[in-house]
């Protein structure tokens, strides 16, 4: 996948156009399109791995991960956390909890343990979105 195809992909999840987002940016018309077949200058390339909260280096495509993708720790720290929390509900009487009259048995564990393992790795990405310096999102 090429620059402006990175571009275009990212245009397409924000719902604007390639064109919308060149005014948006103060770019010349076209200029995005253009990248399909040139490299970009520094400088609108900074501008739209700002605009879209991206390393230049994904949009270079020299990396897959966003930013604010999570680390191997990051993971496993989560990870620890679920177990945790669902070991914290055991204790604190989760073996009594009933969903609709049913007891929580384990395919019901496993089931809470994968949606909190969501919530949580969703509000961490959330929060290297908002709080990552812009000179350390590279």
């Amino acid at each position: 996948m090429g620059i402006y195809d990175r571009v275009k992909a990212l245009c397409a999840q924000r719902k604007i156009s390639v064109a919308e987002l060149e005014r948006n940016l103060n770019l010349s018309n076209g200029s995005v399109s253009k990248w399909n077949k040139n490299q970009p200058n520094s400088e609108p390339l900074a501008k739209v791995s700002d605009f879209f909260q991206v390393s230049t280096d994904y949009l270079l495509g020299r990396t897959d991960k966003k930013y604010w993708d999570l680390s191997e720790r990051e993971s496993s720290d989560i990870a620890q956390q679920v177990e945790d929390i669902i070991n914290g509900m055991e204790d604190g009487g989760a073996a009594d909890m009933q969903f609709y009259g049913e007891p929580l048995d384990d395919d019901g564990k496993e089931k809470l343990a994968l949606a909190l393992k969501m919530a949580l790795e969703l509000n961490k990405q959330e929060a290297k979105k908002k709080f990552t310096r812009k000179d350390y999102r590279k």
